[in-house]
C-alpha cells in the first residue's frame, strides 16, 4: 500500500480562493454581510454557496483562458445562488490562479498572466458582467460592458483603472493587493493572533487608504471619501485594538447599513479576499490558522 505523508500533498489554488471566499464572508466586517448581518437580499449562506461554485470553476485553472475562468465562475455562481454575490471577487482571482508558477515566482508569474490577455478574453468578461449583472454598474465612456470590447481584457481594464479598484490591479500589475493589502493582513494576523481580526483591521486600513469603488458608483465619490475619513478616524482612535477604536468601528458599521446597503464598501471586500488568497498561496497563513477574534463588543 501507498503511504503518503504532508510534503506528498499539495493544496490546489481552487481550495485556496474558496477558503479566501469563506474567510472572508465569515469575518465581522463594517457594512458587509457576514453571518450575523445580511441585506434585504442576500444572506452569508448566498456567499459561502458561491465560495463553493467559484472552486468548482477554478479547479483546472491551466486549461483555460483567465476570461474562460471568469464567465464560467459567473455562470455557476449565477446557478449556484441566482444573484451576483462575488464578480469582482472572480475577476481578481481569475488571473492570480492562472498565473504559471514554474516559470517565474507568485507574482511575476501573475504579471505574466495579465500580459496574456487578449481581446477574446475581453470578451468573456463582458459577457459575465452582463450575467452577473452588477449594481451600480452605470455607463463607461469607453469600451463600455454593453458593447462588444476592441482592445485586450488588459487594455479594458486600464481604461477603468482610474474609476474602479478591481480594474486598478489588472493596472498595476496588483501593485496595491501585493504591497499594501497583503502586507496590512500579515502585519494584523502577527498583532491579533487570529484570521478574523487581521481582516477586519485591513479592511478599516483599505477604506482609510482608498475610497470604496463600489460606494463610489451607487452614492457618488464625496460620499465615498466620507466613508474613508470616517474609517481614518477610527484607526486614530486605535482601530480595533482600543475600546474606543472598536466603539467607533461599531458606529461606523452603524452608519454603513443606515440607508438601505447602498453604503455597502463591496470592492474593499473583494480586494481583501485577493489578498487572503495571495496570502495562503505563499504560505504566509495556512487554513487551520486560528479564526474567531474573541471579543464582547464588537458585531
Amino acid at each position: 500500500m501507498t503511504r503518503y505523508t504532508t510534503a506528498d500533498i499539495r493544496v490546489g489554488d481552487d481550495f485556496l480562493a474558496e477558503v479566501a471566499c469563506i474567510w472572508e464572508v465569515s469575518a465581522r466586517k463594517l457594512g458587509n454581510v457576514h453571518p450575523g448581518a445580511h441585506f434585504r437580499d442576500v444572506t452569508a449562506v448566498e456567499f459561502l454557496l458561491s465560495a463553493a461554485a467559484i472552486r468548482t470553476a477554478f479547479r483546472f485553472p491551466g486549461h483555460s483562458s483567465t476570461g474562460h475562468l471568469i464567465k464560467l465562475a459567473a455562470r455557476e455562481t449565477r446557478s449556484a445562488v441566482g444573484t451576483n454575490t462575488n464578480l469582482g471577487i472572480v475577476i481578481l482571482l481569475a488571473p492570480l490562479v492562472s498565473a504559471i508558477t514554474t516559470v517565474a515566482p507568485f507574482r511575476g508569474a501573475v504579471s505574466q498572466a495579465l500580459e496574456r490577455l487578449t481581446i477574446r478574453d475581453a470578451q468573456l468578461v463582458y459577457e459575465a458582467i452582463r450575467l452577473a449583472n452588477p449594481g451600480g454598474l452605470g455607463d463607461a465612456p469607453e469600451q463600455d460592458v454593453r458593447s462588444e470590447p476592441t482592445v485586450t481584457l488588459l487594455e479594458a481594464m486600464k481604461l477603468a483603472a482610474d474609476r474602479d479598484m478591481v480594474a486598478r490591479q489588472y493596472a498595476n500589475g496588483f501593485a496595491d493587493v501585493f504591497n499594501f493589502g497583503v502586507p496590512a493582513f500579515t502585519a494584523a494576523l502577527a498583532r491579533f493572533g487570529c484570521v478574523e481580526a487581521a481582516i477586519i483591521d485591513s479592511q478599516l486600513r483599505w477604506l482609510a487608504k482608498y475610497p470604496d469603488s463600489l460606494i463610489a458608483r451607487k452614492r457618488g465619490l464625496a460620499v465615498a471619501e466620507d466613508v474613508q475619513q470616517r474609517a481614518a478616524a477610527v484607526l486614530e482612535l486605535g482601530g480595533i485594538a482600543t475600546p474606543e477604536g472598536r466603539a467607533a468601528g461599531v458606529a461606523l458599521d452603524r452608519h454603513l447599513r443606515s440607508d438601505g446597503n447602498t453604503l455597502n464598501p463591496g470592492t474593499t471586500a473583494d480586494l481583501i479576499t485577493a489578498c487572503l488568497f495571495v496570502a495562503l498561496r505563499e504560505n504566509m497563513v495556512t487554513p487551520s490558522a486560528p479564526f474567531r477574534w474573541h471579543v464582547s463588543d464588537w458585531l
